[in-house]
């Protein structure tokens, strides 16, 4: 994957290189860091003093594993920065904490209280407020996740919450923090691709069954998102019943086709008020419920047909499948490689992308909300603005 520090400051290339390798695979050792970057011993030695005396990297001693020079484990300085990542779903919310590998570790959250978006917002705020104030500095920056359509950096539409436009500036509005909105499912196939299933693909498919479907390209780690940031809302291609009104607003929306409403109404009975949980419990009874084996085999069968038609759009080299999209894969697995099979051009048939599980599971998003508030932070900027607090 290319790095995402393209900048001319000399100064800081060869620390934000050693930072990337660092975030790009948590607990990475010193001696690794230093063959891939092709990095002298003296270099990399003057590089890591200089990232320890600015409290951005702290070194620990790493398992002797045989013959060799020794070497130390690279991490997050325990007085570094952070970023607050918070992902915002259709049911609850949470709020983690990440240092500069990445890990977000979640530290509040819950069930939303209700649905006004006013008063999410605000719940959400109040827990960021509340980590700036025991943290004060070194939280530099808010990523989030959200269950929506995001443009430009704001939340235009979430169907499956009934939200219109909403503000979430007050996540950071009591501070200058730089606030980074992404929408889940895109920014959990960033985090597949920079270090989940996806890894070291240069382009990787990321498709996601949660309350609808979603998804995203990303090649050379930086997820396709179109003009406006709005790209990757794959779940309101026209792959459904053309005669399905979806909440969106559009017919024909793939999301009713592959998800719990689908499964339901599959079975004659009414939309569940949670999806995702209905969809879970579905799958979990097929086996021995043969009209429930019968619905979300029809939903698997979508899931893939829908999935060979971007296969054939977008040629990526890995297809990642989170949320639900892996379990009714492998509810239905005939069923959904017939279909997937039966949809791909000619040409793919020999070579098809692979087709794996996402192995950040839950965690994707908010895995991808600190990513991605990363990318702001370690920038030569973010460094300068670090080492000049450092020094105050």
């Amino acid at each position: 994957m290319a790095s995402p520090f393209r900048g001319r400051d000399t100064r800081w290339r060869g620390a934000l290189a050693v930072l990337e390798e660092m975030r790009r695979e948590p607990g990475v050792t010193r001696a690794a860091v230093v063959r891939r970057l092709g990095l002298g011993s003296g270099s990399a030695a003057e590089i890591t003093a200089r990232l320890r005396d600015l409290g951005l990297l702290a070194e620990t001693p790493a398992a002797t594993q045989g013959r060799g020079r020794p070497t130390t484990v690279l991490g997050p300085h325990p007085g570094g920065p952070l970023v607050v990542a918070v992902d915002l779903r259709q049911e609850d919310w949470r709020c983690a904490l990440a240092g500069l590998d990445g890990r977000p570790e979640t530290v509040d959250g819950g069930p939303h209280a209700s649905r006004d978006p006013g008063r999410v917002v605000e719940t959400v705020a109040g827990a960021v407020r509340r980590l700036r104030d025991r943290h004060g500095e070194r939280v530099r920056a808010v990523g989030v996740a959200a269950a929506a359509t995001v443009q430009r950096g704001g939340v235009v539409q979430a169907s499956t919450l009934g939200w219109g436009k909403v503000d979430l500036g007050a996540l950071a509005a009591d501070s200058d923090l730089p606030l980074l909105v992404g929408n889940d499912a895109t920014l959990a196939g960033v985090a597949e691709a920079r270090r989940g299933a996806a890894a070291g693909a240069a382009a990787a498919l990321h498709v996601t069954v949660e309350v609808g479907v979603g998804g995203v390209l990303v090649v050379e780690g930086r997820p396709v998102s179109g003009a406006t940031g709005a790209g990757g809302e794959f779940g309101h291609l026209p792959f459904g019943d053309a005669n399905l009104r979806c909440p969106c607003g559009a017919k024909g929306c793939w999301d009713l086709a592959v998800d719990g409403r689908a499964i339901a109404r599959h079975l004659g009975e009414p939309p569940p008020d949670d999806p995702r949980t209905y969809a879970q419990a579905a799958i979990a009874r097929a086996p021995t419920h043969p009209a429930t084996a019968d619905a979300v085999t029809r939903a698997a069968t979508d899931l893939a047909r829908g999935l060979a038609g971007l296969v054939n759009a977008l040629d990526p080299d890995v297809v990642t499948l989170g949320g639900l999209a892996q379990p009714l894969r492998a509810a239905a697995p005939d069923a959904f490689e017939a279909a997937l099979t039966d949809g791909l051009m000619t040409f793919r048939r020999a070579d098809p992308p692979p087709v794996l599980a996402a192995v950040l599971g839950d965690d994707g998003a908010l895995h991808g909300a600190a990513l991605t508030a990363l990318d702001d932070v370690l920038t030569e900027a973010g460094l300068n603005a670090w080492a000049a607090r450092s020094r105050t």
